[in-house]
């Protein structure tokens, strides 16, 4: 038995046979199966391909040979192979070991991502550069099934496949059986051929066969695979094709690694693996259910922390109204990328299977998508992760605000993300949003305005709508409330009558800071800012009249959010306030850990707030 905990780079693995590497398999399962109970992390992902991070550290000489890992969900058998088992205590953890590749921890992790499809793009320049320095070593890039959906995998696989003096290899680790699997004898013997030492060593350029037999040989090959129904879209790239293998085969493994590694040309190894591997529940998820997973109990698979009652996430608030509207609106769709489960859409999916579309991982052709079908007289609703909506910010612009056209936008998980760190953060949505003219920006401070807010964006507003709503959870029961006001056009609220101090907030904070103002009887206004943009201009007059010192609380970077936009409509008016300070969070990408720990240290929690704000009190 090999002690995880000793490892300190993969040398190892070059004298280990199939047996031990077979047992090597089964302890790091069991080690990242034990670790991610207690933090929480991504397992299904991460078990399913064990034996396929091992063969490939095995087979290749990392970190001479490059590994790049599109998004790095299945890097955790890299990080225990790379000397970092020790650091699995602090997984995910404030300070502690990323859960994705970082390049600060290791020579190992040579490619950061948190967004999927990146790796191919990236394979391609490591390629160029290799030649460029005039360096030897080889380039492979591990994805997902899901990840070639994006266009980013397509524009690379383009590039790439044309290439004559590249050689990148791709290593699909399919474990959705998403391609279309082999089949025919023919095609089991082509794989055979293909793989052997002879049929590599006639293939190299300047080989013995000349080269108009080179040439003939390949058609023979290409014809021959088309009778076995076997091309794919890899062949018609330009890439040499084989596959499916065995994921959980090292002997197998291997043997294609090995070819791989000799072959000077560009090739895709399409491996199939079972999601979830060495544990039952995992493996017998069907919904996603295990891929990001909170701290469990092994032997149960239950939640170590069951939700407080009548506690529910943002998210599946929202698609709860979104299950409502439904009911009434046959011409209501929702428009997903890939994130049913994550955006809390699997009743929804249930319940009205013909009213949602999911696009997988492609989220500017989800919004370009959504403008066509709004401009057909469908009603859309678009639910995307803050940091993924990044990756359609041409889309929302060019195509949809520019012809203004009306669809709602979901901004999920706004705001701190928490354990998956700086690739998730949703603190720029604000900021890249609020420019782009006809756009509508919403927040709301709790279920009921949600609903109030969706109303709004629904039936009332004319232009393209974003509504943000963080990871948190609040207070929900469904069905339990009826809207007490109808929201006709933007305005804000005030939350206390009067106050010496202006606290002007939105979201989470407006309940989150009440709280406190109210047990500590501090003479503060809370305005609840729920439309971001455009704001409610008479009471920003308001509140810039009163003199009063100004704070403007953001769960965004302060830069170009809120407390901005204040200060340019200020600038209009030449009504600067007299003291005005924005409290939100810095330039920088913010690092992993818990909300309560990333506000601490960046002066965001609540001690912290409460003494500034008591500190303005006694001026």
């Amino acid at each position: 038995m090999i002690d995880l905990m000793n490892i300190q780079n993969p040398e190892f693995l070059k004298t280990l046979n199939s047996k031990e590497l077979t047992e090597l398999a089964s302890e790091i399962r069991s080690f990242i199966i034990e670790k991610v109970s207690v933090t929480g992390g991504h397992l299904s992902s991460n078990l399913g391909a064990v034996e396929l991070i091992i063969a490939i550290h095995k087979v290749f000489d990392s970190p001479k040979d490059k590994i790049i890992f599109d998004v790095g969900h299945q890097a955790y058998t890299h990080k225990i192979l790379t000397g970092r088992a020790s650091d699995f205590d602090k997984l995910r953890q404030f300070e502690g070991l990323s859960g994705y590749i970082k390049r600060e921890e290791s020579n190992h992790d040579i490619w950061e991502a948190g967004h999927s499809s990146t790796a191919i793009a990236a394979l391609a320049g490591f390629e160029i550069a290799r030649d460029v320095n005039k360096e030897t070593y080889k380039v492979m890039a591990l994805v997902g099934d899901g990840s070639l959906n994006s266009g980013l995998s397509f524009e690379a696989l383009n590039y790439l496949g044309h290439q004559s003096t590249l050689h990148p290899l791709i290593i699909l680790n399919d474990n959705e059986m998403s391609i279309s699997k082999n089949v025919g004898t023919l095609a089991k013997l082509l794989n055979s051929m293909r793989s052997s030492k002879t049929y590599a060593k006639a293939t190299k350029t300047g080989s013995r066969l000349p080269s108009f037999f080179h040439d003939l040989k390949n058609r023979i090959g290409d014809m021959v695979r088309g009778f076995a129904k076997n091309m794919t879209i890899f062949d018609d790239l330009g890439f040499h094709y084989y596959g499916p293998i065995d994921g959980h085969n090292f002997k197998i493994l291997i043997k294609y690694l090995e070819m791989a590694k000799r072959l000077n040309k560009p090739c895709v190894l399409h491996v199939i693996t079972k999601k979830g591997k060495g544990y039952i529940p995992s493996e017998e998820d069907r919904l996603g259910i295990w891929h990001g997973v909170a701290p469990f109990e092994v032997a149960s698979g239950k939640p170590k922390q069951l939700s407080k009652e009548f506690m529910m996430s943002w998210s599946n608030i929202i698609s709860s109204y979104m299950e409502e509207y439904a009911q009434t609106h046959p011409q209501f769709r929702v428009v997903i990328p890939a994130m049913i489960t994550g955006s809390g859409f699997i009743n929804f999916q249930e319940n009205y299977p013909t009213q949602l579309i999911d696009v997988g991982i492609c989220e500017s052709f989800a919004i370009c998508f959504a403008g066509a079908l709004s401009m057909n007289s469908l009603e859309i609703f678009v639910p995307i992760y803050s940091s993924f909506l990044q990756r359609a910010y041409d889309q929302i612009s060019h195509d949809i605000a520019r012809q203004d056209l009306h669809i709602v936008i979901g901004i999920d998980r706004s705001g701190l993300v928490g354990d998956d760190g700086e690739t998730h953060q949703g603190l720029y949505d604000i900021a890249y949003l609020k420019h782009i003219p006809n756009m509508v920006i919403l927040q709301p401070k709790d279920a009921l305005e949600a609903y109030m807010l969706l109303d709004y964006a629904f039936n009332i507003a004319k232009h393209p709508v974003a509504i943000r709503y963080s990871r948190n959870k609040t207070y929900f029961i469904p069905g339990s409330f009826k809207r007490v006001e109808s929201i006709t056009t933007p305005s804000w609220t005030e939350i206390t009558d009067s106050g010496v101090v202006e606290l002007i907030t939105y979201g989470d904070n407006v309940n989150r800071f009440y709280d406190i103002i109210k047990q500590n009887d501090l003479p503060i206004h809370i305005v609840n800012a729920r439309f971001i943009k455009p704001m409610d201009t008479q009471m920003v007059k308001k509140i810039l009249e009163s003199n009063h010192p100004i704070v403007v609380l953001e769960d965004v970077t302060k830069i170009s959010g809120l407390g901005s936009s204040i200060l340019e409509y200020a600038a209009e008016l030449n009504m600067f306030p007299k003291q005005m300070t924005i409290l939100g969070l810095p330039d920088k990408f913010i690092e992993q850990g818990k909300q309560e720990e990333i506000f601490h240290k960046y002066g965001l929690d609540d001690l912290s707030i409460l003494t500034f704000l008591k500190s303005l009190l006694n001026q």
